[in-house]
């Protein structure tokens, strides 16, 4: 055989929203891609913000000497300070550039946090639903997921949590808000973690870090602000992106951050850096580095999200779908009408409908819909989702 066995076994396993999103391209040639509704991908259609474009300009009239070399593996020490001044006063803790690696992306960080932290066989919980590409990242390492049921309403269940944890856990990666629900992990829910963490520590002897995972950190509705996970839990890393909400994926920049209350902190920090160099990342892009540095506190507009959510939300539900309306993130995920999630979606695809089933995030029965994209797309998918539930007798 040319690839491994392992290879082999997880490309028979790859990712649902991939395979969706080429049957999107398959579609779009034979119907025209505007008789095509892909609701596959969070690959933001928006344009980045006024501020990125004129950062981006003045470093294009004046250019830095030697921005494009080589830097500390752990970033660019500005830019990790202006990192670790906002964490610091989102937290109310003593955050500094030292606490900070820049990586290659959320994925890039998530990676070089389980290399520090794992060894092979240790256990890592996560939560259904979540996001496909963690049992892949744990398997890089070693690790072994234990995967874990939310509540109904997909909020953090820490009686499940606490029975789940066992001498060989050795973190737990929590998504808020989460992809794919849009669901929002409140203060008190992180407070009782951290509690009922401390707890398990003390019992078993172990370190136990929570690893959140926050990319959508920014983009929350309604009024409601993501809680700061430094604030509740000791032993907790911050992973997250620029991707979405100033609206970069494809230039693949974010960081992690550890908590100033971490054991050992300093050989934490070391041990991140060498695994983020290692892992062949080596340093994250400088002129991404160079352009974030100002942008920490700016976004794209989340007015535009929120009333792509409120139309498909309204209106899906209005239909007989039933689902938790999301605070934040881009993502709806409502209950399938049959029990067979993947039948489900197919079906959808007689109306030229991409969705993507909830088996692919752990959480059978249910299915995804991005929102975003382009509004106009939405509103002339309305009257396929309506075809779509007539089928299946919803009203």
């Amino acid at each position: 055989m040319p690839i491994s066995k392992k290879i082999v076994q997880n490309l028979q396993n790859a990712s649902w929203i991939r395979v969706m999103f080429e049957e999107g391209a398959r579609l779009s040639k034979i119907h025209g891609a505007d008789k095509v509704y892909d609701f596959t991908i969070g690959n933001p259609s928006v344009e980045p913000p006024a501020a990125f474009k004129a950062e981006l300009k003045k470093l294009a009239d004046n250019p830095i000497p030697g921005m494009h070399r080589y830097m500390s593996n752990a970033g660019y020490s500005e830019t990790r300070q202006a990192v670790a001044t906002v964490l610091s006063e989102d937290s109310g803790l003593d955050f500094t550039e030292e606490n900070v690696v820049m990586t290659v992306g959320a994925g890039g960080a998530l990676n070089a946090v389980l290399k520090t932290i794992l060894d092979p066989g240790d256990e890592v919980i996560i939560l259904t639903p979540f996001f496909v590409e963690y049992k892949f990242y744990l398997d890089n390492h070693g690790g072994i997921p234990k995967v874990v049921s939310t509540r109904e309403d997909f909020q953090l269940d820490i009686p499940t949590i606490e029975e789940a944890i066992g001498p060989k856990t050795k973190g737990i990666i929590i998504n808020t808000p989460n992809n794919p629900t849009g669901v929002v992990y409140d203060a008190q829910s992180l407070g009782e973690l951290g509690s009922m963490l401390k707890k398990k520590e003390t019992e078993l002897g172990t370190d136990i870090y929570v690893i959140s995972d926050e990319p959508y950190a920014k983009i929350s509705y309604d009024g409601i602000k993501v809680p700061s996970i430094f604030k509740y839990i000791d032993n907790s890393i911050l992973v997250t992106s620029y991707s979405k909400d100033l609206a970069l994926p494809g230039e693949r920049i974010g960081y992690l951050a550890v908590s100033p209350k971490v054991k050992d902190l300093a050989l934490v920090m070391e041990g991140m850096t060498f695994s983020n160099r290692t892992l062949g990342y080596v340093n994250a892009p400088a002129l991404m580095q160079r352009l974030v540095t100002n942008l920490q506190r700016e976004s794209v507009n989340i007015d535009e999200y929120q009333e792509k959510r409120d139309i498909l939300y309204n209106n899906l539900t209005e239909m007989g779908f039933k689902m938790i309306k999301p605070q934040g993130a881009f993502y709806l995920f409502p209950e399938s009408p049959i029990p067979d999630d993947v039948e489900f979606v197919k079906a959808a695809q007689k109306y030229n409908l991409l969705l993507v089933p909830g088996s692919g995030f752990g959480k059978p029965g249910y299915f995804r819909i991005s929102y975003c994209i382009d509004k106009q797309v939405i509103l002339n998918s309305l009257p396929a989702f309506r075809e779509l539930a007539k089928e299946f007798g919803l009203s």
